[in-house]
């Protein structure tokens, strides 16, 4: 098992990513099944979403290949999270006592090597990392009526226009909802904005990319609002006349 999954894509200005895209577990961790189908083992929908966005955008993506109740790709390494003894109410009784170092030595250190190699290497525009949200968190907590949330760390050239763009659209959009992205940004921080590159992170809520007809759909919303993004970007950079 390779601890990142690259979709090859011809423009290179844009590059995906999709940290929660897998509920695999590797041997040897002993997760409860029924956990990895929740919103803790995965984010739904979201690696179908990325596949579709890579093919209907003629992008490359990175997604990652474990479940986050191994170890959460998307927080630094020294993140108290980073391998969850809880998640939503749900005791994880196999990361009690794990081997920290030796699972960021083979998932999360490689899978974030991998990024680096290919923005080192295409230098992209633009950034886009995909994530889903549970409609109502287990431990409780108010109802998220969002259906998409854009969040972003102090970087926020592309966040606004998408914000824009998806309220414009008449679809319920949180700026920084579910959860803001200046306290959680770990992926983007590290490899978009710590690099001067423009970047967001679209949440969709995961009730709505469930199934195959949510997926066309919200690639079809996401593909029109990723166009808008570059196109603001790029009047941004023309010169004064």
């Amino acid at each position: 098992m390779h601890a990142a999954d690259h979709l090859p894509g011809t423009d290179t200005g844009l590059l995906l990513l999709c940290d929660h895209a897998s509920a695999w577990v590797p041997d040897g961790v002993a997760i409860p099944r029924h956990l990895l189908s929740l919103h803790i083992g995965v984010d739904i929908g979201a690696g179908p979403l990325t596949h579709a966005l890579s093919a209907e955008l003629d992008a490359p993506a990175i997604l990652g290949t474990v479940s986050r109740l191994v170890i959460d790709l998307h927080r630094q390494s020294d993140h108290p999270g980073l391998i969850p003894e809880v998640s939503d109410g749900h005791a994880i009784a196999a990361n009690v006592g794990a081997d920290r170092a030796d699972r960021i030595a083979r998932f999360h250190a490689p899978y974030h090597l991998a990024i680096r190699d290919q923005v080192r290497r295409d230098r992209p525009c633009l950034i886009v990392a995909i994530h889903s949200f549970t409609p109502a968190l287990e431990t409780g907590g108010e109802p998220r009526p969002w259906e998409a949330g854009i969040l972003y760390g102090r970087d926020d050239r592309a966040a606004r226009i998408a914000i824009d763009f998806l309220r414009a659209e008449g679809i319920p959009t949180g700026d920084q909802q579910p959860y803001s992205g200046r306290i959680l940004n770990a992926t983007l921080d590290r490899h978009a904005e710590g690099q001067g590159i423009p970047s967001l992170s679209v949440e969709v809520r995961n009730d709505l990319i469930a199934d195959a007809a949510g997926v066309v759909r919200w690639c079809a919303i996401l593909a029109d609002m990723i166009a808008a993004v570059r196109n603001g970007l790029a009047l941004e950079r023309l010169p004064a006349q």
